[in-house]
């Protein structure tokens, strides 16, 4: 069947979805106006991730608006005599900026990744488990006692399980077609 505009000697025949699957691509993505419906988990992951960057965006933003309490804080409990006031104000502003423009980052990265996720790009998925691995290495190391942080890991590292679980496997197709030998 020929598509309005295409001749019938120049056309050529779109693959269906299946077929990309057993070539290893994943399903065109917005192909002839057509949707494709991911199964429920990516989905559901895809909105995980959203709501974890949002969090790390929200807990960076708060961290940030807390600056001079922040200062004073480390101001009081520096030790060193090499490093004065201002020193101090000027690197937590250095770094709480730093950090939150990291979370605004991080929670770009988990919504275009999600979304290419929901259209079943396998290396989406494998970018998403880096940001999440690398994300809960940050909660765990730097802020253990940050609750929005640990939320954010925790619902990140939930989305990324959602992505490996079997009934998904066949949306993500491995490179070169073929199943698991």
């Amino acid at each position: 069947m020929t598509e309005p505009g295409e001749s019938d000697g120049a056309s050529k025949r779109r693959e269906s979805d299946d077929e990309r699957r057993a070539k290893g691509l994943p399903p065109e993505p917005g192909g002839a106006g057509r949707t494709v419906t991911p199964p429920t988990p990516v989905t559901v992951a895809f909105w995980l991730y959203v709501v974890g960057g949002l969090l790390l965006v929200a807990a960076f933003g708060f961290t940030l608006t807390q600056q001079e309490t922040v200062s004073n804080a480390l101001i009081e409990l520096n030790t060193n005599d090499g490093l004065d006031e201002e020193q101090i104000r000027t690197g937590v502003t250095t770094l709480l900026w730093t950090m939150f423009v990291a979370a605004v980052a991080f929670a770009i990265l988990f919504a275009l990744f999600g979304w290419k996720a929901r259209e079943g790009a396998r290396s989406a998925r494998t970018i998403l488990t880096v940001l999440a691995a690398i994300t809960l290495l940050i909660q765990l190391l730097l802020f253990p006692t940050s609750v929005p942080i640990l939320v954010a890991a925790f619902l990140t590292v939930v989305a990324t399980a959602l992505l490996y679980l079997p009934s998904v496997t066949d949306y993500f197709p491995r490179p070169g077609g073929g199943g698991l030998r």
